[in-house]
């Protein structure tokens, strides 16, 4: 197929992936303000802001990535003809993800009795721990939202999560504006206010959605079925079993960029505030790919669904064109500007050297990052989660973690030997989900011939 060709498929994976590129590019800016606003209260606070979100992250992905289980089933189930047909996954899904988040609460709650031994400094530590436990209450809310979000997306309907992450988004900066630095007579809560400001934002998402569902008659379809559906022990089984792949493969990954984080702060609380400021920004560039992955993954499973394998390999090879053009000029834009950006975040000149020699490592490892997420969300689209989870392991834990202590530590590269490291994690998982995605092709040819 020429470009010409794929024009239309880049299209029909737009249409899906930009409602989530929007909500992601709205998370990010929250969290970019956050590091903003914090950032200028003090170098302290915001290495604390770095090490709790660090830590927080792993559980957190967790839970996401348990959420993220549904959609695919969801897809390869959905009959627009009758589309209360999937209620049941709905009422399901939302069980397993309360229970789940409870868990999870319980679970990071207890490791605040161990954050004190991570290497970190004693007034970091202290700072962090309070911020890092009203991130933890916000989880609750937030996988109830996720829950409800993955379902809609399954179903193809991706706006409506976008408009809601938008209007929380906004009040969240709101909040932070207000709470961090005192305004509107409101005491100066500095990096809690932050903290607060999301946990109020978060709340709000799920308490949206579900007036929206109630209110819109073509989302009421849902709600009334799931409401007539049983709870299926089947079900419960094939979400948690996709579940908890997707979740171990995600705190795979954010398991090793924490620990990348924990040995910057190792060197110093100016070194890991750069990485805050710098993982900041690749995060962004990060989530708007995992948008366009998320579009993949619900074409993919529309298409598996309907074992259409041409407009599956299409929906595939669409996303892989458009994620290695953003990625390269993020890459550029990283190097070009690497001494300019940090400047919206700090005005510490220790922490702008860090955070902009991170920046030309990242730049390198963005198109890896990009085509990693876009492969991985073609797998999930085809329910393909167990063997990639390993794959994940080997890449990220095997390969990028000792890499990064050694040529930090050991050949004494110093901070940018870690995100050297994170180099080859990224560039070994690409290349493998690559190799499982092909074998997986070909699968579905023979079975579609057969």
């Amino acid at each position: 197929m020429t470009i010409s060709d794929y024009l239309p498929v880049y299209r029909k994976n737009l249409t899906l992936a930009v409602p989530v590129i929007l909500a992601q590019i709205g998370q990010v800016t929250v969290n970019l303000a956050d590091n903003m606003m914090v950032g200028h209260v003090g170098t302290t606070e915001l290495a604390a802001a770095s090490f709790a979100i660090n830590v927080f992250h792993i559980g957190m992905l967790f839970g996401l990535g348990i959420t993220l289980g549904i959609t695919p089933l969801v897809g390869q189930s959905f009959n627009p003809k009758k589309p209360g047909g999937v209620g049941g996954w709905l009422k399901n899904g939302i069980l397993v993800h309360f229970i789940a988040a409870i868990l999870l609460c319980l679970i990071m709650s207890s490791v605040v009795f161990f954050m004190g031994r991570m290497g970190q400094s004693e007034e970091v530590v202290r700072a962090a721990i309070p911020y890092y436990l009203i991130q933890v209450a916000s989880l609750l809310p937030m996988l109830l939202f996720f829950s409800i979000k993955q379902f809609f997306e399954g179903v193809g309907n991706t706006k409506i999560a976008m408009i809601i992450t938008i209007i929380a988004n906004t009040v969240n900066i709101g909040l932070n504006y207000i709470l961090i630095f005192g305004k509107l007579g409101f005491p100066a809560l500095g990096l809690n206010g932050a903290g607060y400001a999301t946990l109020i934002a978060r709340i709000i998402m799920p308490l949206i959605f579900l007036l929206i569902i109630l209110k819109k008659p073509s989302f009421k379809v849902y709600f009334e079925s799931a409401k007539k559906a049983r709870f299926e022990i089947d079900k419960i089984k094939r979400m948690l079993s996709i579940g908890l792949s997707i979740g171990m493969q995600m705190i795979i990954e954010i398991l090793a960029f924490s620990m990348g984080a924990i040995m910057l702060g190792w060197i110093s609380k100016e070194a890991l505030a750069g990485h805050q400021v710098a993982i900041g920004m690749a995060g962004m560039t990060y989530l708007i790919s995992f948008g366009l992955a998320s579009g993949t993954t619900i074409r993919v499973s529309h298409a598996f669904g309907d074992r259409d394998r041409n407009e599956l390999k299409h929906a595939i090879f669409a996303s892989l064109h458009i994620v290695i053009a953003f990625m390269s000029l993020m890459g550029i834009l990283f190097v070009v500007l690497r001494n300019q950006l940090p400047l919206l975040f700090t005005s510490d000149p220790e922490v702008i050297r860090f955070a902009a020699g991170l920046l030309i490592v990242g730049a390198f490892f963005q198109i890896f990052d990009g085509v990693q997420v876009v492969l991985l969300g073609a797998l999930r689209g085809m329910a393909d989660v167990r063997i990639p989870m390993f794959m994940a392991f080997f890449s990220y834990i095997v390969v990028s973690l000792p890499i990064s202590y050694l040529l930090a530590f050991v050949f004494n590269f110093g901070y940018s030997g870690v995100w050297i490291g994170f180099v080859f994690g990224l560039s070994t998982a690409a290349v493998l989900f690559g190799f499982r995605l092909k074998n997986q092709l070909q699968k579905f040819g023979k079975s579609n011939r057969g």
